[in-house]
């Protein structure tokens, strides 16, 4: 079991297409300890977050956040406790306030999730081309 000031090495996808193309990095364990989770489960929790990062749309935009390229990292501890780091495409969203809740119940419904925890960041800002191409085609903006 870690602590607070542990360093880890979370997953982070600067693009849902580099995230399609990353593999997941466990957290990583301190000089002669070994991670508690086991790499292939790091690997389907990851898979399984996304699959629910993916349920969540911004009320405002008929695509969901994980292929607008609201999220910026996932990160899973040993406990199970899950980080995530995500944006919003302006500080003046409407839906400021029900994303990220929308957010951590999705993740949260993951089977083998531990405490879920949003932070919205603001660095780097959300830009149109933090966008799929399957947001990109899904709201014409070729």
């Amino acid at each position: 079991m870690t602590d607070e000031t542990t360093e880890r090495k979370p997953y982070k996808a600067a693009t849902p297409e580099a995230a399609a193309d990353a593999a997941p990095l466990a957290p990583a364990p301190q000089p002669g300890e070994a991670s508690a989770l086991p790499e292939a489960e790091i690997a389907r929790l990851t898979d399984d977050i996304i699959a629910a990062l993916k349920t969540v749309y911004d009320p405002e935009i008929p695509a969901d956040i994980y292929e607008l390229g609201l999220v910026y990292k996932i990160d899973i501890a040993d406990d199970r406790s899950v980080t995530v780091e995500m944006t919003l495409t302006t500080p003046n969203c409407p839906s400021a306030q029900e994303l990220p809740i929308m957010v951590e119940n999705a993740v949260a419904s993951v089977a083998g999730v531990g405490a879920v925890k949003v932070d919205i960041v603001w660095d780097p800002p959300w830009e149109q081309g933090r966008m799929s191409d399957e947001a990109r085609a899904l709201l014409n903006m070729w």
